[in-house]
């Protein structure tokens, strides 16, 4: 049986609905025209496809509770692997770069001395775990597959996303916008943060942790005009990575990282709260850009006496340093 009439013989048994149904099929169409107009057959990777949606019900039947710190599953079945295999036939290698790598070696270097590394980076589509491991894949792959990332609760809850998220080490934590939908469920939620909170604490502590966060809380949107920014970065998530940082028993470094990765899988161009959400899959170039280490205590404005004024200096700051490395890979994928 192919795949869409796999899908519609799951919605004709009830087990999705006719907009999921729906959400399938665009994800697989766009996926099939994407690595076809890039002179690769599809047929190949029908193996993929199939398990894929073995999984999306296998979550929809019996869903997978992810623990406020998950990490990545690899056995009996690897799902790292997995999300790499599904990702990698819409990546144009070929023509995606990796700026700064030596600063990558840096932070191995520091991870062995059981220093924690912080990356404070812009996020643009779902996959950006996976685009990181491809892009890093021939030159720093354990660094890349060890990167613990802090995960809100679409890519947990989501029965698209789950399959690819069991293959990351993730920090899963609910946004502010989301702890209050539904109200009844925001003390669970709440107290879901705290013990992820305590956990990223006890990592720091352990040390030799790199943790991903994206500082704005959500994906990059395009404005009204269409044209495509770094959202601005929050004080408080910042704030909150230094205070943990200065409790741990090892040293904390902080870089920012910009990556350009829209393209791969587009979100939509309004936030929703109910899952579901429609992915068109693209077959692109990727691209990112690791900064210089940033002193989070010495900065432009750190002796400014007013706490929050000076926070949301330094954050404006780090934020102005990921968008400056951003415009200069989109220039470079755009040339």
């Amino acid at each position: 049986m192919d795949y869409i009439k796999r899908v519609e013989k799951t919605l004709h048994e009830g087990l999705i609905s006719e907009s999921f149904a729906q959400a399938l099929k665009n994800f697989y169409l766009s996926y099939a025209e994407a690595i076809t107009s890039n002179g690769q057959c599809m047929a190949s990777f029908e193996p993929l496809h199939h398990r894929f949606l073995d999984f999306v019900i296998e979550q929809i039947r019996s869903p997978f509770y992810f623990e406020p710190f998950h990490q990545e599953i690899t056995s009996p079945f690897n799902y790292y692997e997995f999300g790499l295999d599904y990702m990698r036939p819409l990546v144009k290698l070929d023509r995606s770069k990796v700026f700064h790598l030596e600063r990558v070696d840096e932070m191995v270097e520091l991870l062995a001395k059981k220093h924690n590394v912080i990356l404070f980076a812009n996020h643009q589509t779902e996959p950006d775990p996976q685009a990181i491991s491809l892009l890093l894949e021939n030159t720093h792959p354990k660094f890349a597959e060890d990167m613990i990332f802090v995960a809100g609760h679409r890519v947990v809850m989501d029965p698209m996303a789950v399959p690819f998220s069991k293959g990351r080490n993730l920090l899963c934590i609910y946004s502010k916008k989301y702890t209050e939908n539904p109200p009844e469920e925001k003390a669970k939620k709440l107290q879901h943060n705290q013990r992820t909170m305590k956990k990223m604490a006890q990592l720091l502590s352990e040390g030799g942790k790199c943790i991903y966060v994206a500082p704005s809380g959500g994906r990059d949107r395009p404005d009204e005009h269409g044209r495509l920014d770094v959202a601005p970065f929050n004080p408080q998530s910042i704030e909150m990575f230094w205070l943990m940082s200065q409790q741990a028993q090892h040293p904390t470094h902080f870089y920012p990282l910009a990556l350009a990765t829209y393209d791969l899988l587009p979100p939509p161009n309004s936030i929703k709260k109910e899952l579901g959400e429609h992915r068109y899959a693209r077959c692109t170039p990727l691209c990112l850009s690791f900064g210089a280490e940033f002193d989070m205590e010495k900065f432009d404005g750190s002796e400014i006496s007013d706490k929050k004024l000076r926070r949301k200096l330094r954050a404006d700051q780090i934020w102005e340093l990921v968008r400056k490395d951003y415009k200069k890979i989109s220039e470079y994928m755009n040339a």
